[in-house]
C-alpha cells in the first residue's frame, strides 16, 4: 500500500533527537530486552533505594498524634497488607513486559488517552512527595545550620537534578553507594532505643492521641481507624516507583535456582516495599511520641528532623555530633527517594504532554518542570496540610490503582480482557470505558461516601470504598463491553520472530513489541514515534478515536431524538469546561486546606472569598472552553480542507502516473522501433559501403593510372564523384541514426586551419563557379594557426552549409565569413538568393524537410543536410542559428569552441612514390577477397610487401614465422572478430601498429591517429590498436597514417603504373614462382624447393618460406605461399 503522508527530512531529524535523548531510558516507550543488562541483585537494590524516603515517618508521626497507636497500628497492618496485594500483579506485569506504570495503564483498561488522567495523577504523586521530602531535609537544613528555609528548599531541589539527567544507570550507582551508609544510619537509633528506654515504647503503645475521640482512650475507634488509613493509603501510588525501575530487571530465566532468585529479586523490588516501609512508618509513630515526651512542640513533634534528633540523641551525647549525624541521615534519605521521585516525575510528565501535544522536548525538560512545581510547593507550605492533602489524594490514587489491579488480577485470568499488555497508541483506543469507567465510578461513590451520603463509617473508610467499587465495577464493565475496547488493531505475527524491525521514521531500529505498521507511513514506526505525530490522522484506527467514541457512547445512551442533535462541538465544549473547572476547583481545595488551621471567623471569610472565586472562574473558564472549541473547529476544518486538496492533489498525481507510465511504455517502443531501424541502417551501411570502398578506390587509382586515355578520364571522375556523392549519402543517414542512438561521438584532433580552410574553399569554389557564384571568404586570418575539434564534423557542417547556399542561389554570390574570440569561432553562411520565409525558419532543421521553394525548383537532396549540421554542431557544444540579413538572401550563423593548439606536424605528400629505406611487410586480414586485392593494388607499387588472410585463425598461423611490420584489420569477420584478433596479436607479444578497418566502425573505436584518440575509448578496446579507419577511405588519409604509423620518409612523386596481374610482386615472389612452389609443395620435393627458393631471391617471404622448409613444415609452406599469392588484381587493371 502506498503511504498518504510524505515524510519530511526535517521532521525525521526531530524524532530521531528524541529517539537518541530517551533511548537509555525508554521513556515512553517499551523498555527492550536488549536494555535489561544489569543483574536482577542490582536492580533490586535500586528499587528498595526508594523506601529511604522520611515522609513514612512524618505520616506514622503525624496520624499517631492525631488519631492514637491503636488506630494507627491497625492501620499500618492493614495497609500494608493492602498494598502488598496490589503492588503484586502490577509488578509482575511490569517486569514481564518492560513497560513502567503508564505503560502499563494503557493496556489495563485505560486506553491510550484515558491513561493521560492517571498520568496527570502520578505526576501530582511525584511532585507532591518530592515537595514533602525537600520540606523535610529543608528543616533539617534550617533546625542544624541555620540556613534559611527558602535557601534550604532550593539547595533541596537542585541538588537532585545532576543525578537524575543521565537516567536509571546514574541513579542506581547513586543508590548503592549510599545503601550501606542509609541502612547504618536507620538501624543505629533503633537498637539504642530499645535497649535504654523501654518506657518510651510503653508510652508508645498507651498513646491515644491528641484529640479526644468518641471512643475509649487509647482503644480502637472505626473511623480514626478509617482516617489513619486514608492517609496511608495515600502511598499507594509509590508501586508506580518501584515499576520505573523494575523494569530493568532482566527476562525471567528457565525453572530453577535463578527462577527463585528472579521472583526474590521482584517481592523485593515491587510490593516488598511496604514489608521495610510498614516498620519505618511505626517507628515514626514512636519517635513522635517520643518528641511530645522531650517537649517538642505538637506542630513539630511529626517533623522528622526533630525526630532523629531525639532519635540520635540516645546515640551520643554531643549535640553537635547528634545534629551533624541527624542532618546527615536526613540529607542521604532525602536525596534517595527525590531522586526517584524526580525520574518518575519525568517519565510521567513525558507521557501526559506527549499525549496531548504531540511534542517531546526531551526526559530531561520534564525533569527540571517537575523539580520546579516541586519547589514551588515547598515555597508555599505543602508540609502544613499534608493528611487533607494526603486523603484527599488517596481516594483518587487508590480508585485508579483499583481498576489496574482489577485488571490485571481478575479480568486477565478470567479471559475478560486480552492476556498480555498492549501500550502502542496504533493498537489503542483512546479511552477504554473498563479501566477509565472503573476510576470514575470509584471515585465519585469514594467522594460521596467522604462527604457522609453513606454515613459516618462509611465517610472514615471513603479509601476503602474507592478500592471495592474499582475491584467490582471493572469486570462487570470488562463482562458488559465484552472487552471489545481493548484492542483496536492487533500487532503483526509475522514481526514476532525478528530481532528488530527499522522504524520509517527515525531509522532506528526496535524490537517488535515496540513497533507497530503504519498506513500513513506505509511502513514501521515504533511506539515514540507514533505518539508524536499528529498529521496521520489516526489512519490505522478511524474508529477508535476520543471523539468517535464519546460521540457513539451519547448516541447509545442518550434518546434517539437527542442523540442525533449532539454535536462535536458540544460535546468537545462541555469535556473542555469540565476539565477547566476541575482544575480550578483543585487549586481553590488547595487553598482551603492551607486555611484549615485558622479561627472559625477567618475561615468563613476564606470560605465566602474562595466560592465568589469559583463562581467568577468558572465564568472565564466558560469562555475559554467555547474560545479553544471554536478555535479547534476551525483547525479542523482547515485540516478537512487540506484534506480535500491533499486528496484531489494526490488523484491527480495518480493520474499523471499512470499517463507517465503510458508515455513512457510508448516510447520504450519507438526506441526499439527506432534502435531496430538504427541497427538496420548500420547493418545496410555496411553492406553498401563494402562493394562502394572497391568502386571509389579502383576509381581513385585508375584516376592516377597514366596509361588511361584522356577520353577516358572524364568518365573516372564521374565514377568517383557518383560514389563520394553515394557514401556522403550513407554517412548523413548513418550519422542521423547514430545521433539519435546517443552513439555518435566528438572525436579531438588538432587541425591546421590554413590546410583545412584551403582545401574547403578549393573544393568549395569549384562548385560556385560551376554554377556562376562567386565565393567570398573573409577573416580566415582571425584563426589560430591550429585549434582542436572534430575536423569530419566541422568539414561536414561547413559543407552542408555551403553546398545548400549554392544549391538555392540561382546568381550572385556565397560568403563564407569567420570571426573568432574567446577561442569561441563565429562561421557565417550567407547567399544572396531568395532567402527563407519566416514561417519555415522553425521546421528547416526538421529531417526529410527541404521546404517548399525547394520542392518548387526542383533542387536535389534528401532534406538531411540542416538536421545533420544542427544535430552536429549542438553535439560539439555550439549552436547554429537563422539570421536574415539586412541585403537579403539567407544567413546561416554558427558558433563553436575552437580552442587553440599546437599546430600538428606537416601532412603527408599528396602524390609519393614510395619510401626510404627497407621493405615493410602488411598483413591485411579480411573476409572480404576483394579488399586484399584493392590494398595490393594500392600499396605495392609503393614498395609494400602485402600479406592476406581471410580470418584470424588463419592471420595467427601465418604470423608464426613472419614478423609483420603492420596489420590491416577488418573489424567485422566471422568467428574471431578484428578487436579479438588485435588482442590476441598483442597477447602473443606482437608490437607492430595495428589499424583497424570497417565499413560500419562506429564511434565506439577511435577513427584517428594516436595523437587523437580517445583514451577512454581505448580503454574500452583493451587499447589493441593503434589507429582505424573507416569504409570507403581516402587514398591519402590511408597514406598518412600508414606514414604516421610506420615514420615512413616518402618520396614525392608519381605513384609507378598499377601492376597487372602480378599475383604477388610486393612479396618478392612472382607469380609463376608461386605456382612452381606450389607444385613443388604437393610433391613433397624439397630439393627441388630448396633450389627454386635460391633462384627467387632473399625476400623476407623468401626468407621465411626457407624457415619453414628447414623443419620440414611443409603444410606451413603451404600456407604461407597461400597468404604470399593472395588474390589476382582483376582485368580492370591491365593497360
Amino acid at each position: 500500500m502506498t503511504g498518504r503522508q510524505r515524510i519530511l527530512p526535517v521532521r525525521r531529524d526531530y524524532n530521531r533527537w528524541v529517539a537518541d535523548e530517551t533511548l537509555e531510558d525508554f521513556a515512553l516507550r517499551f523498555t527492550a530486552k536488549g536494555a535489561r543488562r544489569w543483574s536482577s541483585s542490582r536492580v533490586s537494590q535500586t528499587a528498595l533505594g526508594a523506601i529511604s524516603f522520611l515522609a513514612l515517618e512524618a505520616i506514622g508521626g503525624s496520624v499517631t498524634l492525631t488519631y492514637g497507636f491503636s488506630n494507627v497500628l491497625a492501620a499500618t497492618l492493614v495497609v500494608a497488607a493492602l498494598l502488598f496485594a496490589t503492588g503484586l500483579p502490577i509488578s509482575v506485569y511490569a517486569a514481564r513486559y518492560g513497560v513502567d506504570v503508564d505503560l502499563l495503564t494503557r493496556g489495563a483498561g485505560f486506553g491510550y488517552i484515558g491513561s493521560t488522567v492517571t498520568s496527570l495523577v502520578y505526576a501530582t504523586f511525584t511532585f507532591m512527595l518530592f515537595a514533602i521530602e525537600g520540606s523535610i531535609m529543608a528543616t533539617a537544613l534550617k533546625l542544624f545550620f541555620g540556613v534559611p528555609l527558602a535557601l534550604g528548599y532550593l539547595v533541596s531541589a537542585v541538588a537532585v537534578i545532576p543525578l537524575v539527567t543521565h537516567g536509571i544507570s546514574w541513579i542506581s550507582r547513586f543508590q548503592l553507594v549510599t545503601q550501606p551508609l542509609w541502612i547504618g544510619l536507620n538501624l543505629l537509633p533503633v537498637g539504642f532505643i530499645a535497649w535504654h528506654d523501654r518506657a518510651a515504647i510503653l508510652d508508645w503503645t498507651a498513646f491515644g492521641g491528641l484529640a479526644a475521640g468518641p471512643g475509649p482512650a487509647g482503644g480502637f475507634d472505626l473511623q480514626k481507624f478509617g482516617g489513619a488509613a486514608s492517609v496511608i493509603l495515600a502511598l499507594m501510588p509509590q508501586i508506580g516507583e518501584q515499576v520505573d525501575v523494575l523494569r530493568f530487571l532482566p527476562a525471567r530465566p528457565a525453572p530453577g535456582r535463578a527462577t527463585r532468585a528472579w521472583w526474590w529479586s521482584l517481592l523485593a523490588a515491587g510490593p516488598g516495599w511496604i514489608v521495610l516501609g510498614a516498620p519505618k512508618l511505626l517507628f515514626g509513630s514512636l519517635l513522635a511520641v517520643m518528641a511530645l515526651r522531650a517537649g517538642v512542640p505538637a506542630d513539630h513533634a511529626a517533623d522528622p528532623a526533630e525526630m532523629y534528633r531525639i532519635a540520635f540523641g540516645y546515640v551520643f551525647g554531643n549535640p553537635d555530633a547528634v545534629a551533624l549525624l541527624a542532618a546527615g541521615f536526613v540529607v542521604v534519605s532525602q536525596l534517595k527517594i527525590n531522586v526517584m521521585n524526580a525520574y518518575a516525575g519525568s517519565l510521567a510528565w513525558s507521557n501526559f504532554f506527549s499525549r496531548l501535544t504531540h511534542s517531546h522536548p526531551g526526559r530531561v525538560v520534564w525533569l527540571v518542570f517537575n523539580v520546579a512545581i516541586a519547589l514551588l510547593l515547598m515555597e508555599l507550605g505543602i508540609y502544613a496540610a499534608l493528611e487533607r492533602i494526603l486523603a484527599l489524594f488517596a481516594v483518587v490514587a487508590v480508585a485508579w490503582l483499583g481498576a489496574v489491579v482489577a485488571d490485571l488480577a481478575i479480568n486477565k485470568p478470567l479471559g475478560l480482557s486480552p492476556p498480555g499488555i498492549e501500550f502502542k497508541r496504533a493498537h489503542l483506543h483512546d479511552i477504554n470505558p473498563v479501566g477509565c469507567g472503573a476510576m470514575a465510578l470509584a471515585t465519585l461513590v469514594a467522594l460521596l461516601a467522604a462527604a457522609g451520603a453513606f454515613g459516618d463509617a462509611a465517610a472514615a473508610l471513603a479509601p476503602f470504598v474507592a478500592l471495592a467499587t474499582a475491584l467490582v465495577s471493572a469486570p462487570l464493565i470488562a463482562w458488559g463491553t465484552g472487552g471489545r475496547f481493548y484492542l483496536a488493531r492487533r500487532p503483526r505475527a509475522s514481526w514476532a520472530g525478528r530481532a528488530s524491525v527499522a522504524c520509517a521514521i527515525c531509522a532506528h531500529p526496535f524490537e517488535p513489541e515496540d513497533m507497530a505498521h503504519c498506513p500513513a507511513y506505509a511502513g514501521p514506526i515504533c511506539s515514540l514515534c507514533c505518539s508524536l505525530d499528529a498529521r496521520c490522522g489516526d489512519l490505522c484506527r478511524p474508529r477508535a478515536t476520543a471523539p468517535v467514541q464519546v460521540m457513539a457512547a451519547l448516541k447509545a445512551l442518550l434518546p434517539r431524538r437527542w442523540g442525533t442533535r449532539v454535536s462535536r462541538s458540544a460535546v468537545q465544549f462541555g469535556a473542555t469546561f469540565l476539565c477547566f473547572v476541575a482544575t480550578v476547583s483543585l487549586v481553590l481545595l488547595l487553598i482551603d486546606f492551607g486555611a484549615a488551621a485558622t479561627g472559625p471567623a477567618i475561615r468563613g471569610v476564606v470560605d465566602r472569598t474562595l466560592w465568589a472565586a469559583f463562581a467568577i472562574l468558572s465564568i472565564v473558564s466558560g469562555v475559554l472552553a467555547w474560545f479553544f472549541t471554536l478555535s479547534g473547529e476551525g483547525r479542523r476544518a482547515a485540516q478537512d480542507e487540506s484534506a480535500r486538496q491533499t486528496a484531489l492533489l494526490l488523484d491527480e498525481i495518480a493520474a499523471h502516473r499512470r499517463t507517465d507510465a503510458e508515455l513512457q511504455r510508448a516510447r520504450d517502443v519507438a526506441e526499439a522501433a527506432n534502435s531496430a531501424k538504427s541497427r538496420y541502417v548500420v547493418g545496410l551501411s555496411h553492406e553498401l559501403r563494402t562493394p562502394l570502398n572497391a568502386v571509389l578506390g579502383y576509381a581513385q587509382l585508375l584516376e592516377r593510372d597514366g596509361d588511361i586515355p584522356p577520353a577516358r578520364r572524364n568518365g573516372l571522375r564521374v565514377i568517383r564523384r557518383s560514389a563520394e556523392h553515394l557514401s556522403g549519402l550513407i554517412d548523413g543517414l548513418l550519422d542521423v541514426s547514430k545521433i539519435e542512438a546517443g552513439r555518435l561521438q566528438v572525436r579531438s584532433d588538432r587541425v591546421r586551419t590554413a590546410e583545412f580552410f584551403a582545401g574547403l574553399v578549393d573544393m568549395v569554389r569549384l562548385q560556385a563557379d560551376a554554377k556562376g557564384l562567386a565565393f567570398r571568404v573573409s577573416g580566415l586570418d582571425a584563426l589560430p594557426a591550429a585549434v582542436r575539434t572534430d575536423e569530419k564534423r566541422l568539414r561536414q557542417i561547413l559543407i552542408n552549409l555551403l553546398s545548400n547556399a549554392i544549391k538555392f542561389t540561382p546568381a550572385g554570390h556565397v560568403a563564407l565569413s569567420v570571426s573568432y574570440r574567446n577561442q569561441v569561432a563565429t562561421l557565417d553562411v550567407a547567399d544572396s538568393g531568395p532567402g527563407i520565409a519566416p514561417e519555415d525558419r522553425a521546421r528547416i532543421f526538421e529531417p526529410f524537410d527541404r521546404g517548399p521553394r525547394a520542392r518548387a525548383d526542383a533542387v536535389p537532396g534528401l532534406g538531411l543536410g540542416l538536421t545533420i549540421t544542427r544535430l552536429l554542431a549542438e553535439l560539439m557544444g555550439g549552436d547554429i542559428a537563422v539570421v536574415e540579413p539586412p541585403d537579403g538572401g539567407a544567413l546561416f550563423r554558427v558558433r563553436l569552441m575552437l580552442s587553440a593548439a599546437a599546430a600538428p606536424a606537416a601532412a603527408a605528400p599528396r602524390a609519393v612514390s614510395g619510401y626510404r629505406g627497407r621493405r615493410r611487410t602488411l598483413m591485411v586480414v579480411d573476409d572480404d577477397p576483394e579488399q586484399p586485392v584493392l590494398m595490393r593494388a594500392i600499396l605495392e607499387p609503393l614498395g609494400f610487401a602485402v600479406l592476406s588472410a581471410r580470418d584470424g585463425p588463419t592471420c595467427l598461423s601465418l604470423v608464426a614465422d613472419v614478423a609483420p611490420d603492420l596489420f590491416a584489420l577488418d573489424v567485422s569477420m566471422p568467428g574471431m572478430d578484428g578487436w579479438a584478433l588485435a588482442a590476441a596479436l598483442r597477447a602473443r607479444g606482437f608490437d607492430a601498429p595495428i589499424l583497424m578497418m570497417s565499413a560500419n566502425l562506429g564511434e565506439g573505436a577511435p577513427a584517428s591517429d594516436a595523437p587523437g584518440r580517445d583514451g577512454a575509448q581505448d580503454a574500452a578496446q583493451g587499447a589493441a590498436h593503434d589507429a582505424a579507419l573507416p569504409k570507403p577511405f581516402d587514398l591519402a588519409r590511408l597514406i598518412d597514417l600508414l606514414g604516421s604509423l610506420l615514420a615512413l620518409d616518402w618520396i614525392e612523386g608519381a605513384p609507378a603504373p598499377a601492376a597487372a596481374a602480378t599475383g604477388g610482386a610486393g612479396t618478392g615472389l612472382a607469380a609463376a614462382d608461386i605456382a612452381e612452389l606450389r607444385r613443388l609443395c604437393a610433391i613433397g620435393y624439397v630439393r627441388g624447393l630448396e633450389a627454386k627458393l635460391g633462384e627467387v631471391g632473399d625476400g623476407p617471404v623468401a626468407a621465411a618460406l626457407r624457415e619453414r622448409l628447414a623443419r620440414f613444415d611443409l603444410d606451413g609452406f603451404a600456407r604461407l605461399l597461400d597468404g604470399a599469392e593472395g588474390m589476382r588484381a582483376p582485368e580492370a587493371l591491365a593497360p
